[in-house]
């Protein structure tokens, strides 16, 4: 009786370091390699590691800005539509679209869809939620929190081999190299 081979999936290949400084120069050696797809996982927040690792400018304070402004044309259009078009009333001799009067209305309608916008936002562009991720499949990954800095390259990378990009990683002097699967 034959049993089915059990194949095993990459995510990629991760290596660790014991400081920032490692850490840094090793994305930026991977990002002018022509690496695009890799992740650094840090316990606390390195200033200029962003720089080394070639991330774009962030998507979320245009989508708030967009979803504010929507909401601010939302909150006009309303009043102007209820005040002239659906319920015209003449209060007091004003003009029907009397905009200083709809202001505050306007104002809050732009901070309330500026508040989804930005939770949404930011929920769909990390890719969250995600109660799961493969790098906790590592075993030495549970120091990532405590004080430990790990380089993953991933296996979607239009140039990734595992050879070459294992042989590439330990050009860097990691304290160790693993293999991360999906």
């Amino acid at each position: 009786m034959a049993h089915a081979a059990v194949v095993s999936r990459v995510y990629g290949i991760m290596a660790e370091f014991d400081s920032p400084e490692a850490l840094i120069e090793a994305a930026r050696r991977t990002r002018v390699e022509g690496y695009r797809r890799f992740d650094c996982y840090t316990p606390f927040p390195i200033h200029g590691l962003t720089d080394a690792m070639g991330v774009r400018e962030a998507k979320v304070p245009w989508t708030v800005f967009i979803c504010g402004l929507i909401g601010a044309l939302f909150g006009f259009g309303l009043q102007v539509y209820t005040s002239a078009i659906d319920y015209p009333l003449n209060v007091g001799g004003r003009d029907f679209i009397s905009w200083p009067y709809f202001i505050p209305i306007t104002f809050e309608c732009m901070v309330l869809f500026a508040a989804f916008g930005a939770f949404i936002g930011m929920l769909a562009y990390n890719g969250l939620p995600a109660p799961y991720h493969p790098v906790f499949n590592v075993p030495q990954f549970v120091r990532a929190s405590v004080d430990r800095f790990f380089l993953c390259i991933e296996a979607r990378d239009p140039k990734f081999d595992p050879e070459r990009t294992r042989t590439f990683l330990q050009s860097l002097n990691p304290i160790s190299i693993s293999e991360v699967e999906a």
